[in-house]
């Protein structure tokens, strides 16, 4: 090489760049350059308690694993299952966009002894959905659950009736989205016990109960002198289904419903929860709702187990075929 005629070093990475066919960049245009960032995914934790009750009751583990398949469907979405306990380190909530307590309530609740955890996720703008009977705390986190929800299960006050509402009405929100009117048999709690004055609290699914739901004796769950007196007195309208927003940015989710396993094919129900969830965790809801395909018979019963000898598996078969009517 001719000393004389020396080369940049610039000049001589495009040369070889040209050379080897390999587009070349300009070091300064690698360094201002400001790459996007990769999209994530929005992160949803079930957390599923101990299976219990009958066949095809309070089957919280398949319940909840079906729920996140559908949610895994979605393109931005990681959903996973947590099973027979709370976490057993708080991490993997810690970056969750949503989670999802679906198990049995009072001391049997999983979150009993994580009155810590609870208050962190309601000091957080993590969303929290309770369903079915994990609406009942622990005595100790009542306040807690108000806080997260905006209202739970109180014993002496709530009741738990089996039994069959229509839902005529729904208010437009998001949740409600491809969410036609409906009606469907279910454990649905009602007279729950919310914030004052219901602030900040919206009733999704409401009807006015029959006067067979308030049949029982008195007792913790069956009836009690306020539910009759508002109901049967005053004759409230009463509600399954709630959204909360807090002050904070966060938002929180109850539905009573969820006590029998079979429900989860009607799509208006299954549409409904899956949207509420989804809302929860900040996901744009479609107008059409979330999709998400009828689990089949097979899908249903397959995580179960054999069935017992006095299940009425025709029966089962038949409401599902109803459900598509």
């Amino acid at each position: 090489m001719d000393p004389k005629k020396t080369v940049s070093r610039r000049g001589f990475l495009a040369s070889t760049a040209s050379a080897l066919t390999i587009p070349y960049i300009l070091p300064s245009t690698v360094f201002g350059q400001v790459e996007p960032k990769p999209k994530t995914k929005k992160r949803i934790v079930f957390i599923a308690g101990p299976d219990s009750h009958g066949y095809g009751e309070h089957e919280h583990i398949a319940g909840c694993q079906l729920l996140a398949d559908r949610l895994n469907a979605l393109p931005d979405v990681k959903a996973e299952v947590i099973r027979n306990k709370w976490p057993d380190d708080d991490a993997v909530l810690s970056n969750a966009d949503a989670v999802v307590v679906y198990c049995d309530g009072g001391e049997l609740n999983v979150t009993d002894g994580h009155k810590d955890s609870i208050q962190k996720l309601a000091d957080s703008k993590v969303g929290l959905a309770i369903v079915h009977y994990a609406t009942l705390p622990p005595k100790s986190q009542q306040k807690v659950f108000m806080q997260a929800i905006g209202g739970f299960f109180q014993r002496n006050w709530s009741v738990n009736p089996i039994w069959q509402p229509t839902f005529k009405t729904l208010p437009e929100h998001p949740i409600t989205n491809g969410v036609a009117p409906f009606s469907i048999r279910d454990e649905w709690y009602y007279h729950m016990r919310f914030v004052p004055k219901e602030k900040d609290v919206t009733m999704l699914l409401s009807d006015l109960p029959p006067a067979s739901t308030l049949i029982r004796p008195d007792g913790p769950f069956g009836n009690n002198t306020h539910v009759r007196k508002d109901v049967f007195g005053k004759k409230l309208p009463q509600h399954m289904a709630w959204i909360y927003e807090r002050a904070n940015g966060g938002r929180g989710f109850g539905f009573t419903g969820g006590h029998y396993h079979w429900n989860w094919a009607q799509d208006d129900y299954r549409t409904f929860v899956l949207n509420g969830i989804a809302w929860l965790a900040g996901i744009d809801i479609p107008s059409k709702g979330i999709p998400s395909e009828t689990p089949t018979y097979e899908e249903l019963t397959k995580p179960l187990g054999a069935s017992p000898a006095n299940a009425d598996m025709a029966a089962i078969k038949k409401l599902l075929e109803n459900f598509k009517k």
